[in-house]
């Protein structure tokens, strides 16, 4: 059996003070935890027009896609495998402002990461795609 595979995208923003954009996740899976913005690629969407939606819904920030930096595969409901692809994006305006499904939307230094619950496996995978110092 063949699980259902979720195709996603998840956007890496960092300010000129080296802090990373992070949303605090409203809905489950990990509501409550803080992430990178993204979500669910919508059908027809490349994946350079998913990052700039979900970004604007989340942050109500404007944003710029650049290069992929990794994927990684997480776990779904009833056995789904959820596909993020994470893109390097920059700021190209708008004012933060958390919206849609996000709880809160902030730039958090990466020395404060330590303070914040965030979802499963984040902070070891920026670390090793060198996002992290």
């Amino acid at each position: 059996m063949t699980s259902l595979r979720i195709p996603c995208v998840g956007a890496i923003i960092t300010d000129e003070d080296g802090r990373l954009l992070l949303v605090k996740r409203g809905h489950e899976p990990e509501a409550g935890r803080w992430s990178l913005p993204g979500g669910r690629i919508e059908p027809g969407e490349s994946d350079e027009q998913a990052v700039v939606r979900e970004v604007r819904e989340e942050t109500g920030l404007w944003v710029k896609p650049g290069r992929l930096v990794g994927s990684v595969e997480r776990p779904g409901r009833d056995g789904a495998v959820v596909d993020i692809r994470d893109y390097a994006a920059s700021v190209t305006g708008g004012d933060l402002a958390a919206g849609d499904d996000a709880d809160d939307a902030r730039w958090v230094h990466p020395r404060d990461l330590d303070h914040l619950l965030l979802t499963s496996g984040l902070a070891e995978t920026l670390t090793a795609w060198g996002v992290l110092g």
